[in-house]
């Protein structure tokens, strides 16, 4: 039930201001951010990042989100928490966000559909990516990171999700990355 899932603050997102407030809406409902970078992403990895796109979606989509996911700087981070990658995507919102709900990240920070990005040739700017599923999430999560970058430590939230008490916590002595 403790999982782990990809969050991406796409270069719209990054670029428009609005990493802090995307990430305190994770932090917000208790999840953890256990990894985070900011990186700019090659096309040869955003490839890789979306290899099953061409075949779902087609190439011309497929070209049109590597050139926004490599257009400026992304912020990757692994946030963990209980039913993570459902909880995230809910957060998140629908991928078109004319479709998104406000209260949603998409909701209330894009509006554009699949048409408008269709009609200017461009990818959809969504600000987020969000792994789908548990096992994309295992993937996706293992192509952006490497298990020493993720990192264990006790949260004040660890006390609503694994029921421990407020003293246990303090005793907690979070791992040293020599301890792994």
């Amino acid at each position: 039930m403790l999982e782990q899932t990809l969050v991406l603050i796409k270069p719209d997102g990054v670029q428009r201001g609005l990493t802090g407030d995307i990430i305190k809406r994770f932090e917000g409902v208790g999840l953890k951010i256990v990894a985070m970078r900011m990186v700019w992403v090659d096309k040869e990895f955003a490839r890789e990042h979306y290899a099953d796109v061409g075949v779902r979606r087609g190439e011309k989509v497929l070209a049109n989100l590597l050139s926004l996911i490599t257009m400026g700087p992304v912020v990757a981070m692994v946030l963990e928490g209980v039913d993570a990658v459902e909880i995230v995507r809910k957060i998140c919102g629908p991928t078109e966000p004319k479709a998104a709900q406000p209260g949603t990240i998409r909701g209330d920070y894009a509006h554009v559909s699949f048409g408008y990005s269709d009609h200017v040739n461009e990818a959809v700017r969504n600000v987020v990516h969000a792994s789908g599923t548990k096992d994309e999430a295992k993937t996706e999560v293992s192509m952006w990171f490497k298990a020493e970058d993720i990192h264990d430590y006790p949260s004040v939230h660890d006390i609503h999700i694994l029921h421990y008490r407020a003293e246990d916590i303090r005793k907690i002595k979070p791992a040293t990355n020599d301890e792994k």
